[in-house]
């Protein structure tokens, strides 16, 4: 199943990828809360990331890097700002330095996630609301839209392994 809608909406500053999973909600949420399983499918399948910190709370906080093809680490961070388990997540993410640490937390975006489960098929839909048109032009520009599909897109190989399933 998968990804089913991706849009953007300047006029919303908004990114949207919805997506939907055969598998129950718990087992999607374990993909997020989990960080050796999200960093199998954060990031497109040739930008694979490594989750250095993951606190896993509301205040908390998570620091990532991509490695790309040439060996190039680009360095991310979050901070959660709600968790309501297994229904939802939102945190604000941007740009790390190579020390791990936010480059400008003030210079974010804002994402909020939430999964749904009908019939056994749980529905993922991805918001992430940005501070500006210009932002959004960047991170359009960098290939968002598309790696964020990608990823999202290794989910159902992940879930189908029984070592989700609880």
């Amino acid at each position: 199943m998968t990804v089913i809608s991706s849009h953007k909406d300047v006029e919303n500053l908004t990114l949207t990828v919805t997506a939907e999973f055969a598998a129950g909600v718990d087992q999607v949420w374990q993909l997020w809360e989990n960080p050796r399983l999200l960093e199998r499918w954060w990031g497109p399948p040739t930008v694979p990331a490594t989750f250095d910190r993951l606190d896993f709370e509301p205040g908390g906080d998570v620091r990532y890097y991509m490695t790309g093809p040439e060996g190039e680490k680009p360095r991310g961070w979050w901070k959660f700002v709600d968790i309501s388990a297994p229904h939802r997540l939102e945190f604000d993410e941007g740009f790390a330095g190579d020390d791990g640490e936010p480059l400008d937390p003030d210079d974010g975006a804002r994402c909020v996630v939430t999964l749904e489960e009908e019939e056994g098929v749980t529905r993922m839909t991805f918001v992430t609301t940005f501070r500006s048109t210009e932002q959004l032009q960047q991170m359009s520009d960098m290939g968002m839209e598309e790696g964020l599909t990608e990823a999202i897109g290794q989910i159902d190989g992940i879930l189908a392994e029984s070592a989700v399933r609880r």
